[in-house]
């Protein structure tokens, strides 16, 4: 799966969460006020299930879910250590 299609799946999931706005890459989703922590812990199962991943501590981050970036980030680290 190519990082644009990861990108698209994670910006579809949050979509209806952003109230019809668009999303770059790099914004700040907390920062901009669309996510907050219950909702990361959604994140963090959206990915799991999405791009079937076992996320662990370490993974927990802020900076890897503060942006679509950084969410596709995670996703490649993951699946390149599974792979």
């Amino acid at each position: 799966m190519s990082n644009d299609d990861v990108k698209i799946r994670i910006k579809t999931f949050l979509a209806p969460h952003l109230g019809g706005d668009e999303l770059a890459d790099g914004d700040d989703i907390f920062a901009l006020g669309y996510v907050n922590s219950l909702f990361a812990m959604q994140l963090a199962l959206f990915l799991q299930r999405e791009f079937s991943l076992q996320l662990e501590s370490q993974d927990m981050e802020f900076d890897n879910f503060r942006s679509v970036e950084g969410l596709a980030r995670l996703v490649r680290s993951k699946t390149a250590a599974a792979a």
